[in-house]
């Protein structure tokens, strides 16, 4: 997502995604011992949430959240079109760092806001899916 789209999002849901991404950085460097590389990186064609490090493999997380208690909706929601999007931006930001050659993965966070409570439910689906497109990843 480049900082122009970002901007036309309203604030609330600015504000909502903010929160989940945050949320979602501390559960993986807590509780699943990940080393959070980078957040949020942007190029013209769109935006990485998490970049992290589980062990040697590079791990491209994204969050995914909601209101509800239900996770499964949020997880759903990353379809064909939005894997190969973020297999594409994980090949430009392996190509900036001269990491081609490096295992990696992508995982997918549901962040679940339940009205009734102050934490959120957090959902880890670890490898949720493969690499899609024209060009493949290392694995």
């Amino acid at each position: 997502m480049t900082a122009e789209s970002r901007t036309r999002k309203p604030l609330w849901r600015r504000w909502f995604g903010t929160r989940s991404e945050r949320a979602a950085a501390r559960f993986l460097r807590r509780e699943r011992g990940y080393r959070i590389l980078r957040r949020n990186f942007s190029c013209p064609r769109g935006e990485l949430d998490i970049i992290a490090l589980d062990g040697d493999c590079l791990v491209f997380v994204e969050v995914r959240s909601t209101e509800g208690e239900d996770s499964i909706p949020p997880v759903e929601s990353v379809d064909h079109d939005k894997q190969r999007r973020l297999t594409d931006l994980a090949l430009i930001f392996l190509q900036r760092h001269r990491l081609l050659g490096h295992a990696a993965r992508f995982d997918i966070l549901a962040v679940c806001w339940p009205p009734d409570r102050s934490k959120p439910i957090i959902e880890h689906f670890p490898n949720a899916f493969q690499p899609t497109g024209r060009f493949q990843m290392f694995t």
